[in-house]
């Protein structure tokens, strides 16, 4: 077996920052650490309708500034702003629970657009997943997501299926690849996102590797 390294901790600092990053205190950093890990995957479950894609966290000595990337911002704004402002109280709760010293924190909530759901491993793996779910022909899914990736101007892009896939009683692996993907080339830019799906005979890992421009 050769060594697996992530994609894009490989690349990090070169086409990929940090999710966080800003002002982390010595003393509380574990804590403050594993609260942005909550409020990640918060948003990732409350904003799922709206396409989410990334999020990320800005921490500074007065507040925290929070950029929202979603395919369509019209949800999370909602009418007149109240959808922000929603957020911002789950925000505020959720911090009150893990920290009682971010109470007062200035919250501040960025949304910015996804131009091109395809180019987005994560969007594509969850597009996957939810389809998998519905039972519908992996084998088709597959080609025609991969195809989409491709027009939309990526270099190369390969999906990857793990577990009991259409229900078979033995688990195998399933791989679509079109185009180029050199993960050894620290110089390609590839975005990478494993999600799993929750079918009727099992979870199925879905791996997405998307290079770009």
């Amino acid at each position: 077996m050769g060594q697996k390294v992530n994609p894009i901790a490989l690349r990090m600092g070169i086409h990929h920052d940090f999710k966080s990053v800003g002002y982390y205190s010595k003393k509380n950093y574990a804590a403050t650490v594993l609260q942005d890990i909550k409020i990640r995957e918060m948003l990732f479950e409350k904003l799922r309708s709206a396409s989410i894609g990334d999020a990320q966290i800005l921490r500074t000595l007065n507040g925290i500034k929070i950029t929202i990337h979603v395919v369509r911002p019209g949800i999370v704004i909602g009418r007149g702003g109240q959808g922000l402002e929603e957020l911002k109280k789950q925000i505020i709760a959720l911090m009150q629970k893990t920290s009682k010293e971010n109470v007062n924190t200035k919250i501040d909530l960025k949304v910015e657009p996804i131009k091109d759901p395809n180019l987005n491993a994560y969007l594509v793996a969850t597009n996957v997943a939810d389809q998998l779910v519905r039972r519908m022909p992996h084998r088709r899914v597959m080609k025609q997501l991969s195809e989409r990736v491709m027009n939309a101007r990526a270099k190369g892009v390969r999906i990857i299926l793990s577990g009991r896939i259409g229900g078979a009683e033995i688990g195998r692996t399933e791989r679509v690849q079109l185009g180029k993907v050199s993960l050894s080339t620290i110089r390609e830019n590839i975005d990478y996102a494993q999600v799993p799906a929750l079918t009727k005979s099992g979870y199925v890992g879905v791996k997405v590797w998307i290079n770009k421009e």
